[in-house]
């Protein structure tokens, strides 16, 4: 009994697409990142609060620290935001941190990327490569699997 029509290929077809978007967001999330640390407002922040977040019950790593950080704009708006995978150690609250941020929207896009804190834009450049490779040779195992090549 098949489960899908075209079995194996089918499901290359579908696993190829699924990465494929990952990795397309994993891109865009860089590419954000990287216009912010180049062209954004740049300000003098400080990590407001470390917290331990609970994931939900079945995850391999159930708690994640998740940093919160604060900084204050041009024109003197006092914003906090948490970022992904700020570095291999994390930081300190209360330590002083270069933030990047766009003043039309200070509080959705803002990042601690940059010099001392680089993970920010590794980890999207690592999976958007990593998730892109995959995404690539399932989707030439299907096409493959068809007889088109």
């Amino acid at each position: 009994m098949q489960i899908l029509p075209g079995g194996g290929a089918t499901l290359l077809l579908l696993l190829g697409l699924l990465f494929g978007a990952f990795a397309v967001r994993s891109a865009l999330r860089l590419r954000r990142v990287l216009w912010l640390v180049r062209r954004g407002e740049h300000a003098e922040g400080r990590c407001a609060e470390r917290r331990m977040v609970d994931r939900g019950p079945g995850m391999e790593h159930r708690y994640a620290t998740e940093y919160v950080f604060a900084f204050r704009t041009r024109d003197g708006r006092d914003v906090e935001f948490t970022d992904s995978a700020p570095g291999p150690f994390g930081f300190e609250v209360g330590a002083p941190i270069r933030v990047s941020y766009d003043p039309a929207a200070p509080d959705k896009r803002a990042t601690v990327a940059g010099p001392g804190a680089w993970g920010p834009l590794l980890v999207p450049a690592a999976f958007a490569v990593g998730l892109g490779v995959l995404a690539l040779g399932l989707l030439y195992g299907f096409v493959a699997v068809r007889g088109w090549v």
